[in-house]
């Protein structure tokens, strides 16, 4: 009979997306229970997993009423299941499913960490956020952070003793499947079609930006950075995909009437398959403010592309200045364009950036090495 691993996120979506196929991969050797919000989607997921599931309503926002009933939820779960383990990931799931594991008396309480968004937060809303950070870490018997860096700044903040704290493997909280995420998937028919639906020509060079169209993704620097380069490059096209939240991190009023207005900037909304736009693109440009690991910039690398990404902890390991791409500081929108303009003039240069991309997101981040390297803490942990 196999030992219970109960995977906890705030919202499906970060059991469908942040660990895609690796609650399948694990169900090979544990009795894998997902718990999340949404009961109807996360029934979905478990189908297409091969998991059991089992809803709880856990919020995003700091809602103390569902919150105490979330873990009361929680503990009377855990209690009557008995797991091994409780892996949680995102903050609400950590803070509610740590302790409530903690209460049942799970014997293995993990929680891995993928960012820190309470870096960009000040006053009392931060000691808040602080406080609570230190609650999921003091439940928590381990706490991986998905970065090398990351640990470096939960040291630095001091939520916990570094002795708790694991990175596996080279980083990341799932991987990348570099079999999926793969130029070959996409014929030339396939390239010129999306061009010309784009309004692309053959000599334009592209950049292309994946991810959330709000302000701590760096875009306001990044348009302009990009109105400067245009007005020199008039051949340059930058390529945005991703959903405008106006409504969580607003972008400054003259960068949408840039976006809007600049026939040289395409933005496309949120796409469920970004893979072909890769395909067509020349380098990727993600000047974030913080991240976790970037799922986007293994992913571009896994396509061959090299990338320009700010200066923090998951960018700067998955990019190596000079080796698969640029590394700029944060909020620098002249380091931005001197690395654009780089990027499109230094041919030689580009060659090797783009010749590396690929061949260095395998060696480190290829899915089931990240895969493999969970499972061997498991495994090593529960026998100790």
């Amino acid at each position: 009979m196999k030992n219970k691993l109960i995977r906890i996120t705030t919202i499906p979506l970060s059991l469908e997306t942040l660990l895609k196929n690796q609650l399948r991969f694990m169900q090979a050797h544990y009795d894998v229970i997902g718990v999340s919000a949404d009961k109807e989607r996360l029934e979905k997921i478990g189908i297409n997993e091969g998991i059991k599931t089992y809803p709880v309503e856990l919020t995003r926002q700091i809602t103390p009423l569902k919150d105490l009933l979330a873990l009361w939820r929680l503990y009377k779960f855990f209690k009557k299941e008995k797991p091994l383990i409780v892996h949680s990931h995102t903050p609400k799931a950590g803070t509610v499913g740590m302790l409530a594991a903690k209460l049942a008396g799970v014997p293995h309480r993990l929680h891995t960490i993928a960012g820190l968004p309470l870096l960009e937060r000040t006053g009392n809303v931060r000691r808040l956020l602080n406080f609570v950070e230190k609650v999921t870490y003091a439940c928590a018997t381990k706490i991986y952070p998905n970065s090398f860096a990351l640990k470096d700044i939960i040291i630095a903040q001091r939520f916990c003793r570094a002795s708790k704290l694991k990175v596996l493997g080279n980083g990341s909280s799932n991987g990348i499947d570099t079999n999926f995420f793969h130029s070959k998937n996409f014929t030339a028919e396939d390239s010129a079609n999306l061009k010309k639906q784009l309004n692309l020509k053959n000599g334009d060079f592209v950049f292309i930006f994946v991810g959330r169209m709000v302000g701590d993704k760096g875009i306001n620097e990044l348009i302009t950075a990009f109105r400067e380069l245009n007005h020199q490059k008039p051949y340059v096209k930058l390529l945005l995909v991703g959903p405008f939240e106006q409504e969580l991190d607003p972008l400054n009023l003259e960068t949408l009437k840039e976006i809007e207005s600049n026939r040289n900037i395409i933005s496309t909304g949120y796409l469920k398959d970004v893979r072909l736009h890769f395909a067509i693109a020349d380098a990727l440009i993600f000047p974030s403010y913080r991240e976790g690991f970037p799922n986007v910039v293994m992913q571009a690398g896994a396509m061959g592309l090299p990338s320009i990404v700010s200066d923090i902890n998951g960018c700067n390991e998955i990019i190596i200045e000079n080796e698969n791409g640029f590394i700029v500081p944060v909020k620098d929108s002249n380091a931005i364009y001197k690395a654009m303009m780089l990027m499109i003039s230094a041919d030689d240069l580009r060659n090797k950036l783009r010749n590396n991309a690929r061949k260095m997101i395998i060696s480190r981040y290829e899915q089931h090495l990240v895969w493999q390297a969970i499972l061997e803490e498991y495994q090593q942990l529960t026998t100790n």
